[in-house]
């Protein structure tokens, strides 16, 4: 689940320039109904469970994901799409609101390396939903998700069964 304040303090990407502008990228909050301990542990077993190719053998993106680092207030990781080889970058950032042992906000973030990856299909941000979702995360209760066009490229023409 995501819970939005605002997008401030999100990472930005940046193009072979060092500009903002260039790259497909996703931002979402998220709010899920666990602690976020639960919820940073979760991710990382799912992204270790689909480290192959083998989820992706009759399609889709749901493989080649790779867990680099987590802390109790991140985690990073990346996907690598399995048809071209482009690698994103992840980001999750975990905040337990005050006093609750069952609720987590979590910022996310996914971006291309490549500078010329900007139509990207929704790719960055199925790259974080199929995590999610995969993950079992998206199904429990007071699950939310803020995000849109403006801030994750081709939101609203996305399609996770194939990207």
């Amino acid at each position: 689940m995501f819970r939005n304040k605002s997008f401030d303090g999100m990472p930005n990407s940046e193009g072979s320039d060092g500009s903002q502008e260039n790259k497909a990228r996703r931002r979402c909050c998220r709010v899920f109904s666990q602690n976020c301990s639960s919820v940073n542990s979760s991710l990382i077993n799912q992204m270790e469970e689909w480290t192959s190719r083998n989820n992706c053998m009759d399609g889709g993106q749901k493989c080649l994901y790779t867990f680099i680092s987590s802390s109790s207030t991140e985690l990073k990781g990346t996907h690598t799409t399995p048809v071209a080889g482009y690698v994103d970058d992840m980001t999750f950032t975990f905040t337990d609101p005050q006093d609750s042992t069952t609720t987590c906000n979590v910022k996310a973030f996914s971006t291309s390396r490549v500078w010329y990856a900007y139509l990207d299909f929704g790719t960055n941000y199925c790259n974080l939903r199929n995590l999610a979702e995969g993950a079992g995360l998206t199904s429990r209760s007071n699950f939310s998700e803020v995000t849109r066009d403006g801030i994750c490229t081709q939101y609203t023409s996305r399609n996770c069964e194939v990207y």
